[in-house]
């Protein structure tokens, strides 16, 4: 026969429910405090960005400010005056590119024997060098015969003989020749005349 009272102490795991409860409790408890810290966070974070960008939007506008004042004082006159300084900055670039070396190696490789040059007057256009050349020759042939050399070598374009005068005194053939000269483009210097041999 049981002598013990049931009915007084029904539930014997009334301690473990309260350690879980205590335990969801401190979770909760965790993070609506996680909850709470990263709102303040990100609300300080929103505060200060929000500062931010209107300081920016600020200098942005001062900035703009100034620059429509310094556009206002631009002198045009000096941007021409200063464009014209860069152009002569380019041509003189240019000009030392310019190689006499390579010029009269190709010279030295089309010129027959009876023509000689004289003079060579180089000017830079926007297509590439011009050049004006005064050559002396005995005949007409001649002169057609060192253009023919030229244009074959493919770094002389558009040769034109602007002027042919017989000396009066010698019986030679001057003459003046235009050509465009593109240095990068053609044979090599020094690579044989083209269609042509010494006699």
């Amino acid at each position: 026969m049981i002598r013990t009272n049931l009915s007084t102490r029904p539930f014997y795991n009334e301690r473990s429910v309260r350690l879980i409860l205590l335990a969801v409790a401190i979770v909760v408890v965790a993070f609506t405090a996680f909850n709470a810290s990263r709102v303040l966070r990100y609300s300080r974070s929103d505060t200060r960005l929000a500062t931010q960008a209107s300081r920016d939007e600020t200098r942005a506008a001062d900035l703009r400010q100034q620059a429509a004042r310094l556009r206002a004082t631009v002198d045009s006159k000096q941007i021409d005056f200063a464009s014209a300084d860069a152009r002569e900055a380019n041509d003189l670039i240019e000009r030392r590119t310019f190689s006499w070396t390579d010029l009269f190696n190709r010279f030295e490789t089309t010129l027959p024997d009876d023509v000689r040059i004289t003079a060579v007057r180089p000017k830079i256009e926007k297509e590439g060098f011009v050049l004006s050349i005064v050559v002396v020759a005995r005949t007409v042939d001649d002169v057609n015969e060192f253009i023919e050399n030229l244009e074959q070598t493919g770094a002389f374009r558009n040769i034109l003989s602007l002027e042919d005068r017989v000396d009066d005194q010698t019986a030679q053939l001057n003459s003046i020749l235009q050509a465009l000269y593109l240095p990068e483009v053609g044979h090599a210097a020094g690579g044989g005349r083209p269609g042509s041999t010494r006699r």
